[in-house]
């Protein structure tokens, strides 16, 4: 694999090890905390919750499991808690060859959860940047926030049931996030929890959607006022823009905000990539689709959006396999049903829609969606008699200002019977209601009919004229000029050939950092940019010089291979042997034969 592939790594659910089944939200919440935390490091790919947590329970071999995540490393452990302690316990495993290059328990006390966390996450990326070359850490991966610990396991049942996606499970998880608002009014993930939920009621309709959002809105800025920083927050403005403000650019906006505090997060991958599809910018919608991919391949959400691109490109075939298998999986995935059904309206399927349509329950298709359809259907069938029934009923459902959905469907019906005045004309009214489900509408392939007016254009503009001119993220400076960077070289070089620091087996590299006096980040570039080299190998190969050196002295002929090996600083066989055979070309055992024929 190559150095962006090696970077990267599932992190699977951790065993809850406490005796009881009712702690299974503790392991989970400490799992999910450490994919968060890791998912902070740029040029680092972590799998997603959704993704990781589908391995749950099942006795698949870790080799598979990476290849089916396109990982190098996977991350496992355990956790303990009882009254009194709480032990942690992680190893990493670098999967292709099933090899533990790192393992370590953690036994504390868990007045400070936080502080745990934080300390396990900073150990991980610190292995893996050892292990693979430079990425950037922060000092802290986990704000060290005081919380009590009865507020914090509210929350992470919150989670635990927020995560089953059910309306029930919800409901629980908005009563547990109360609960961690009564025992500390300022957590902010508590009210971050909350807009989610609120807005999961609303876009489903098991609440309704006014109050839904209502609450969606008042949690969300509870949230944004005391942490504006929080990448969650600003997908959540990105939503409430969209949806409750009928504006594409301050969801653009908030979208990008959300990706530059958390470029690892695939619910604003998606919605960046979403967002770009509304505009055209298909390139750009692909680029953050396959982030999202690669981050979250196996989340039913992150692959409708690829069905939906696909649907949006005019590859309706490839678009209705995807979607098919997603309704074999979950039959009452509303967004997937309803895309295939365009896919068959554009496939001209017309009479098997129609069937379809008549026998779909009011659970999976409300009666704004299930008259629109329909009307469609018979306009694009060409049956005059139905079209003039249909569209009358869409007409007078249409009236209502909050009927979002019906406004959607008579601007369509409007463009598919070549009335482009009127489909203007209602576009115009619907968009001074903040009609927002227009903005998804506007651009699909079913408004064929109206892109060639100039009209269309003008409108296109306003819509979504802010994602059309937008320009790749710059590349960071590098952290050292070239002054700098061999002035710091020299240090390290003659430091490491005079004081030795490859003796101690257990050195870090922020260990050697501190010693040379440079922070861990620069030393991290230092070696892969100037030396061009990970730590562990400018490390072991001082190791290996050291060896070599030993082994030619004739008063350490009594001293076996691995003791050689253990006095140059290595601390396991298996990375001495493969390390030594990868440098020299042959085996420790190969080499002092030669010497000894010498």
């Amino acid at each position: 694999m190559s150095g962006a592939q090696n970077k990267t790594i599932a992190v699977l659910p951790f065993a809850n090890m406490s005796g009881s089944d009712e702690l299974e939200y503790f392991s989970d919440g400490i799992t999910e905390e450490i994919i968060n935390a890791l998912a902070k490091i740029d040029q680092l790919k972590v799998t997603s919750r959704t993704s990781s947590f589908y391995y749950k329970g099942k006795n698949i071999p870790l080799k598979q499991i990476a290849g089916e995540l396109n990982v190098a490393n996977i991350l496992e452990g355990s956790v303990r808690l009882s009254a009194q302690t709480i032990r942690i316990t992680a190893q990493l495993i670098q999967a292709e060859e099933d090899f533990h290059f790192w393992s370590e328990t953690w036994d504390r006390k868990p007045d400070n959860i936080f502080e745990i966390q934080d300390e396990i996450s900073l150990h991980i990326a610190e292995k893996l940047r050892e292990q693979y070359g430079h990425f950037e850490i922060q000092d802290h991966l986990v704000e060290t926030k005081a919380i009590k610990l009865d507020a914090y396991q509210f929350a992470l049942k919150a989670r635990y049931h927020f995560n089953k996606w059910n309306p029930g499970d919800v409901k629980t998880a908005i009563d547990m996030y109360h609960k961690v608002i009564e025992i500390d009014p300022d957590y902010t993930e508590a009210y971050v929890g909350l807009a989610d939920a609120y807005s999961f009621m609303a876009t489903t309709q098991f609440m309704s959607p006014e109050e839904a959002w209502k609450k969606s809105v008042e949690y969300t800025h509870k949230a944004y006022a005391l942490n504006p920083e929080n990448a969650g927050v600003h997908y959540l403005l990105a939503n409430l823009s969209f949806f409750t403000d009928c504006s594409v650019a301050d969801a653009f906006t908030h979208t990008l905000k959300s990706l530059q505090l958390k470029p690892s997060y695939p619910e604003a991958q998606q919605y960046m990539a979403f967002l770009y599809i509304l505009a055209g910018e298909m390139k750009k919608a692909q680029h953050h689709l396959q982030l999202a991919l690669g981050i979250d391949p196996l989340n039913q959400e992150t692959l409708f959006y690829k069905g939906y691109y696909l649907y949006r490109s005019r590859e309706y075939v490839k678009a209705m396999a995807i979607f098919e298998e997603l309704l074999q999986k979950n039959p009452k995935n509303i967004p997937a049903f309803m895309v295939h059904c365009y896919c068959m309206l554009i496939q001209q399927n017309y009479d098997e829609l129609l069937k379809i349509i008549e026998n779909t329950p009011n659970d999976m298709l409300i009666p704004q969606e299930k008259l629109g359809i329909t009307c469609l259907t018979y306009i694009l069938k060409g049956d005059q008699e139905n079209t003039e029934i249909y569209l009358h009923k869409l007409e007078q459902e249409a009236e209502n200002p909050m009927a979002f959905q019906a406004h959607s469907y008579l601007f369509l019906a409007y463009a598919n019977l070549k009335r482009a005045d009127e489909a203007f004309a209602l576009l115009d009214k619907s968009l001074k209601m903040k009609s927002s489900v227009l903005q998804l509408t506007f651009s699909d392939p079913l408004v064929n009919g109206l892109v060639n007016d100039k009209r269309y254009n003008s409108y296109h503009e306003q819509l979504y004229g802010q994602l059309k001119n937008q320009k790749s993220i710059t590349r960071k400076k590098p952290l050292l000029d070239k002054k700098t960077a061999t002035a710091y070289a020299a240090r390290l070089l003659e430091f490491t050939a005079t004081q030795k620091p490859f003796l101690n087996p257990s050195i870090s590299l922020r260990d050697l950092a501190n010693q040379v006096e440079i922070h861990p980040n620069q030393l991290s570039w230092l070696l892969n940019e100037t030396i061009g080299k990970k730590f562990n190998e400018f490390i072991n190969q001082y190791r290996l010089e050291h060896f070599k050196e030993l082994a030619k002295d004739p008063d350490n002929a009594h001293i076996s291979i691995i003791g050689l090996a253990y006095e140059s600083g290595f601390n396991s066989k298996t990375v001495f042997n493969t390390f030594f055979k990868k440098e020299e070309g042959i085996t420790p055992v190969e080499y002092l034969k030669s010497l000894n024929q010498e």
